[in-house]
Protein backbone atom coordinates (compact mmCIF):
# COMPACT_ATOMS: atom_id res chain seq x y z
CA UNK A 1 0.00 0.00 0.00
CA UNK A 2 1.15 3.35 -0.54
CA UNK A 3 2.36 6.04 2.21
CA UNK A 4 0.38 8.30 3.38
CA UNK A 5 1.30 11.85 3.42
CA UNK A 6 -0.26 14.25 6.29
CA UNK A 7 1.44 17.77 6.97
CA UNK A 8 0.32 20.88 9.22
CA UNK A 9 1.43 24.22 9.54
CA UNK A 10 1.03 25.32 13.05
CA UNK A 11 -0.92 28.21 13.96
CA UNK A 12 -0.25 28.08 17.61
CA UNK A 13 2.45 26.63 19.96
CA UNK A 14 2.25 22.80 21.22
CA UNK A 15 3.90 21.30 24.04
CA UNK A 16 4.70 18.42 22.18
CA UNK A 17 4.92 17.48 18.71
CA UNK A 18 4.44 13.56 19.53
CA UNK A 19 0.63 15.29 20.80
CA UNK A 20 0.63 16.98 16.79
CA UNK A 21 1.68 13.81 14.77
CA UNK A 22 -1.25 11.55 17.18
CA UNK A 23 -4.05 14.28 16.12
CA UNK A 24 -2.68 13.89 12.78
CA UNK A 25 -2.76 10.05 12.06
CA UNK A 26 -4.96 9.11 14.63
CA UNK A 27 -2.63 5.97 15.90
CA UNK A 28 -1.88 4.95 19.67
CA UNK A 29 1.44 6.55 21.09
CA UNK A 30 3.28 3.68 21.12
CA UNK A 31 2.87 3.60 17.06
CA UNK A 32 3.57 7.66 17.19
CA UNK A 33 7.41 6.92 19.38
CA UNK A 34 8.23 4.38 16.78
CA UNK A 35 7.17 6.60 13.88
CA UNK A 36 9.99 9.21 15.05
CA UNK A 37 12.71 5.77 15.72
CA UNK A 38 11.85 5.51 11.91
CA UNK A 39 12.53 8.46 10.65
CA UNK A 40 8.70 9.44 9.87
CA UNK A 41 8.51 12.53 10.71
CA UNK A 42 9.63 16.12 9.22
CA UNK A 43 9.92 18.84 11.20
CA UNK A 44 10.22 22.20 9.17
CA UNK A 45 12.09 20.20 6.28
CA UNK A 46 14.54 17.97 8.73
CA UNK A 47 14.00 14.78 10.24
CA UNK A 48 12.91 14.81 13.38
CA UNK A 49 13.82 12.77 16.29
CA UNK A 50 12.71 13.63 19.89
CA UNK A 51 9.21 12.71 20.20
CA UNK A 52 9.21 15.24 23.24
CA UNK A 53 10.35 18.03 20.90
CA UNK A 54 8.10 21.13 21.23
CA UNK A 55 5.82 22.20 18.56
CA UNK A 56 6.01 26.10 17.75
CA UNK A 57 4.20 28.18 16.21
CA UNK A 58 4.30 28.36 12.59
CA UNK A 59 6.18 25.03 11.94
CA UNK A 60 5.60 22.79 9.41
CA UNK A 61 5.15 19.24 10.54
CA UNK A 62 5.15 16.13 7.95
CA UNK A 63 4.55 12.37 8.68
CA UNK A 64 4.82 9.83 6.12
CA UNK A 65 3.67 6.60 6.97
CA UNK A 66 2.54 3.44 6.28
CA UNK A 67 -1.21 3.04 7.86
CA UNK A 68 -0.75 -1.03 7.66
CA UNK A 69 2.45 -0.91 9.27
CA UNK A 70 2.56 -0.93 12.88
CA UNK A 71 6.29 0.81 13.63
CA UNK A 72 7.31 -0.29 17.00
CA UNK A 73 9.82 1.36 19.15
CA UNK A 74 13.54 1.15 18.98
CA UNK A 75 14.41 0.15 22.46
CA UNK A 76 16.53 2.46 24.53
CA UNK A 77 19.44 1.16 26.46
CA UNK A 78 18.65 0.47 30.14
CA UNK A 79 19.23 2.23 32.65
CA UNK A 80 18.23 3.20 35.95
CA UNK A 81 20.15 4.65 39.37
CA UNK A 82 21.60 1.42 40.17
CA UNK A 83 23.40 0.78 37.22
CA UNK A 84 23.34 1.12 33.05
CA UNK A 85 24.12 -1.60 30.72
CA UNK A 86 26.93 -1.80 28.93
CA UNK A 87 27.10 -4.56 26.98
CA UNK A 88 24.26 -7.55 27.25
CA UNK A 89 23.86 -10.86 24.71
CA UNK A 90 22.01 -14.07 25.64
CA UNK A 91 24.97 -15.48 28.12
CA UNK A 92 25.68 -12.47 29.92
CA UNK A 93 25.65 -8.75 31.13
CA UNK A 94 28.23 -5.99 31.70
CA UNK A 95 26.77 -2.81 34.09
CA UNK A 96 28.42 0.03 34.89
CA UNK A 97 27.37 0.28 38.90
CA UNK A 98 26.55 3.36 40.27
CA UNK A 99 28.34 4.08 44.22
CA UNK A 100 25.86 3.35 46.90
CA UNK A 101 24.62 0.33 46.05
CA UNK A 102 25.74 -3.24 47.25
CA UNK A 103 26.44 -5.58 44.61
CA UNK A 104 25.31 -9.09 46.80
CA UNK A 105 23.27 -8.74 50.21
CA UNK A 106 25.12 -9.05 53.41
CA UNK A 107 24.28 -10.89 56.46
CA UNK A 108 21.33 -8.64 56.82
CA UNK A 109 20.01 -9.72 53.33
CA UNK A 110 18.76 -6.80 51.62
CA UNK A 111 16.63 -7.39 48.68
CA UNK A 112 17.54 -4.31 46.61
CA UNK A 113 20.62 -5.13 45.70
CA UNK A 114 22.38 -5.11 42.07
CA UNK A 115 22.26 -8.59 41.70
CA UNK A 116 18.22 -7.57 42.38
CA UNK A 117 17.88 -5.20 40.09
CA UNK A 118 19.96 -7.22 37.34
CA UNK A 119 17.52 -10.28 37.17
CA UNK A 120 14.86 -7.59 37.38
CA UNK A 121 16.09 -6.64 34.28
CA UNK A 122 16.72 -9.84 32.91
CA UNK A 123 12.72 -10.76 33.79
CA UNK A 124 11.46 -8.44 31.69
CA UNK A 125 8.83 -9.53 29.10
CA UNK A 126 9.41 -13.04 30.35
CA UNK A 127 7.05 -15.08 31.93
CA UNK A 128 9.88 -17.06 34.31
CA UNK A 129 11.43 -14.79 36.82
CA UNK A 130 15.40 -14.99 35.68
CA UNK A 131 18.43 -14.88 37.98
CA UNK A 132 21.16 -13.19 37.51
CA UNK A 133 24.89 -15.53 38.88
CA UNK A 134 27.63 -12.95 40.30
CA UNK A 135 31.45 -13.27 38.76
CA UNK A 136 32.89 -10.67 40.66
CA UNK A 137 31.83 -7.38 43.08
CA UNK A 138 32.54 -4.06 43.54
CA UNK A 139 32.11 -2.54 47.27
CA UNK A 140 28.73 -0.47 48.15
CA UNK A 141 31.07 3.02 47.70
CA UNK A 142 32.57 2.31 44.27
CA UNK A 143 31.42 2.63 41.26
CA UNK A 144 32.25 1.11 37.82
CA UNK A 145 32.38 -1.95 35.76
CA UNK A 146 30.66 -5.26 36.46
CA UNK A 147 29.59 -8.66 34.58
CA UNK A 148 26.84 -10.88 35.71
CA UNK A 149 25.87 -14.25 33.96
CA UNK A 150 22.54 -15.27 33.34
CA UNK A 151 23.30 -19.16 33.67
CA UNK A 152 25.65 -21.04 36.52
CA UNK A 153 27.66 -22.59 33.45
CA UNK A 154 28.03 -19.15 32.86
CA UNK A 155 28.85 -17.86 35.93
CA UNK A 156 31.85 -21.49 36.68
CA UNK A 157 33.46 -19.82 32.68
CA UNK A 158 33.70 -16.62 33.90
CA UNK A 159 34.74 -17.12 37.29
CA UNK A 160 37.60 -19.17 36.43
CA UNK A 161 38.92 -16.91 34.02
CA UNK A 162 39.26 -14.40 37.25
CA UNK A 163 40.79 -17.25 39.19
CA UNK A 164 43.30 -17.51 36.47
CA UNK A 165 43.97 -13.65 36.55
CA UNK A 166 42.85 -13.85 32.73
CA UNK A 167 40.50 -10.97 32.74
CA UNK A 168 42.15 -7.03 32.57
CA UNK A 169 41.02 -4.90 35.39
CA UNK A 170 41.61 -0.92 35.26
CA UNK A 171 40.51 1.33 38.20
CA UNK A 172 41.06 5.20 38.58
CA UNK A 173 41.62 6.47 41.93
CA UNK A 174 42.14 9.30 43.64
CA UNK A 175 44.29 8.88 47.45
CA UNK A 176 45.32 10.76 49.91
CA UNK A 177 48.06 12.57 49.89
CA UNK A 178 51.49 12.70 47.03
CA UNK A 179 52.54 9.18 45.78
CA UNK A 180 56.38 9.33 45.47
CA UNK A 181 56.56 6.72 42.65
CA UNK A 182 55.83 7.21 39.11
CA UNK A 183 54.64 4.15 39.41
CA UNK A 184 55.04 0.26 41.14
CA UNK A 185 53.36 -2.80 42.72
CA UNK A 186 51.91 -3.56 46.35
CA UNK A 187 52.20 -7.42 46.74
CA UNK A 188 51.03 -9.02 50.09
CA UNK A 189 48.92 -11.58 51.57
CA UNK A 190 45.85 -10.25 52.71
CA UNK A 191 44.11 -12.10 55.60
CA UNK A 192 40.82 -11.06 57.79
CA UNK A 193 40.50 -9.76 61.18
CA UNK A 194 37.74 -10.07 64.00
CA UNK A 195 35.49 -7.08 62.37
CA UNK A 196 35.96 -8.42 58.80
CA UNK A 197 38.61 -6.04 57.79
CA UNK A 198 41.41 -6.75 55.63
CA UNK A 199 45.22 -6.40 56.09
CA UNK A 200 48.44 -7.78 54.93
CA UNK A 201 50.14 -9.92 57.28
CA UNK A 202 53.74 -12.21 56.77
CA UNK A 203 52.61 -15.22 58.80
CA UNK A 204 52.76 -18.28 56.82
CA UNK A 205 49.63 -19.68 55.05
CA UNK A 206 47.41 -16.78 57.06
CA UNK A 207 46.11 -14.77 54.01
CA UNK A 208 45.66 -15.02 50.05
CA UNK A 209 48.41 -13.28 47.56
CA UNK A 210 47.02 -10.19 46.64
CA UNK A 211 48.66 -7.95 43.93
CA UNK A 212 48.23 -4.13 42.94
CA UNK A 213 50.05 -2.56 39.51
CA UNK A 214 49.40 1.05 39.60
CA UNK A 215 50.69 4.25 37.93
CA UNK A 216 50.24 8.01 38.35
CA UNK A 217 47.87 9.45 35.85
CA UNK A 218 48.20 13.18 37.28
CA UNK A 219 48.86 14.95 40.74
CA UNK A 220 47.01 16.91 42.34
CA UNK A 221 46.90 19.36 45.23
CA UNK A 222 46.76 17.23 48.37
CA UNK A 223 46.15 13.97 46.60
CA UNK A 224 47.19 11.80 43.54
CA UNK A 225 45.20 10.34 40.67
CA UNK A 226 46.27 6.84 39.74
CA UNK A 227 45.77 4.30 37.52
CA UNK A 228 45.35 0.92 38.78
CA UNK A 229 45.86 -2.43 37.61
CA UNK A 230 44.44 -5.87 39.19
CA UNK A 231 46.45 -8.49 39.24
CA UNK A 232 44.54 -10.73 41.69
CA UNK A 233 40.91 -9.07 42.77
CA UNK A 234 40.92 -9.54 47.29
CA UNK A 235 38.50 -8.00 48.75
CA UNK A 236 39.55 -4.41 49.82
CA UNK A 237 42.76 -5.23 47.91
CA UNK A 238 42.77 -1.10 46.69
CA UNK A 239 41.75 0.45 49.74
CA UNK A 240 44.06 -1.62 51.66
CA UNK A 241 47.06 -1.41 50.32
CA UNK A 242 46.61 1.92 49.20
CA UNK A 243 45.77 2.90 53.33
CA UNK A 244 48.75 0.92 54.01
CA UNK A 245 51.19 3.34 52.04
CA UNK A 246 49.65 5.88 53.54
CA UNK A 247 47.59 7.27 51.37
CA UNK A 248 43.96 5.73 51.13
CA UNK A 249 41.45 6.08 49.01
CA UNK A 250 39.54 9.52 49.39
CA UNK A 251 36.67 8.84 51.26
CA UNK A 252 37.57 5.65 52.74
CA UNK A 253 35.56 5.47 56.18
CA UNK A 254 37.02 1.84 56.77
CA UNK A 255 40.70 2.38 56.07
CA UNK A 256 42.51 5.10 57.48
CA UNK A 257 39.87 7.10 58.06
CA UNK A 258 41.80 10.26 59.38
CA UNK A 259 44.25 10.52 56.29
CA UNK A 260 41.40 9.52 54.00
CA UNK A 261 39.77 12.88 53.73
CA UNK A 262 40.12 16.72 51.66
CA UNK A 263 38.99 19.72 51.69
CA UNK A 264 37.45 19.40 48.66
CA UNK A 265 36.37 15.87 48.71
CA UNK A 266 32.74 16.10 49.78
CA UNK A 267 31.45 12.90 48.60
CA UNK A 268 29.82 10.70 50.73
CA UNK A 269 31.77 7.64 48.10
CA UNK A 270 35.06 6.43 47.67
CA UNK A 271 37.06 8.55 45.22
CA UNK A 272 37.38 4.78 43.41
CA UNK A 273 36.13 3.83 39.98
CA UNK A 274 36.22 0.53 37.65
CA UNK A 275 37.15 1.59 34.72
CA UNK A 276 38.08 -0.85 31.80
CA UNK A 277 37.08 -4.62 32.06
CA UNK A 278 38.14 -7.25 29.59
CA UNK A 279 37.53 -10.78 28.99
CA UNK A 280 37.13 -13.91 26.65
CA UNK A 281 33.68 -14.33 25.71
CA UNK A 282 33.22 -18.08 27.36
CA UNK A 283 30.76 -19.02 24.53
CA UNK A 284 31.67 -17.31 21.54
CA UNK A 285 35.27 -16.82 22.24
CA UNK A 286 35.54 -12.93 21.31
CA UNK A 287 37.25 -10.47 23.46
CA UNK A 288 34.82 -8.14 25.34
CA UNK A 289 36.62 -5.04 26.29
CA UNK A 290 34.35 -1.83 28.12
CA UNK A 291 35.61 0.73 29.29
CA UNK A 292 33.69 4.44 31.09
CA UNK A 293 33.97 7.51 31.64
CA UNK A 294 35.20 8.76 35.25
CA UNK A 295 31.88 9.78 37.28
CA UNK A 296 31.00 14.03 37.71
CA UNK A 297 32.00 13.72 41.30
CA UNK A 298 35.45 12.44 40.61
CA UNK A 299 35.86 15.30 37.29
CA UNK A 300 34.72 17.64 39.03
CA UNK A 301 37.62 16.66 42.35
CA UNK A 302 40.03 16.56 39.52
CA UNK A 303 38.85 20.23 37.94
CA UNK A 304 39.36 22.01 41.11
CA UNK A 305 42.65 20.39 42.44
CA UNK A 306 45.09 20.43 39.33
CA UNK A 307 48.17 21.73 39.67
Amino acid sequence: MARERRSTVLVGDSPRIDLVVQGLTGVSRSVVRGMFDHGCVILDGSVCKGAGTPALAGATIEVSYDPQCRYKEIPRAFSNNAFSVVFEDRYLIVVEKSAGILTVPTVRKEQDTLVHQVARHFSRGQRNPQKAFIVHRLDCDTSGLLVFARTEAIQQALKQQFADHKPEREYAAIVAGTVAEESGTYRSFLATDDDLDQFSTSEPGAGKLAVTHFQVTQRLRGATYLCVHLETGRRNQIRVHFAEAGHPVLGDLRYEPRLACHPLWHQKRLALHAKTLAFQHPVTGAPIRSTTELPPSLRTFLDKTST
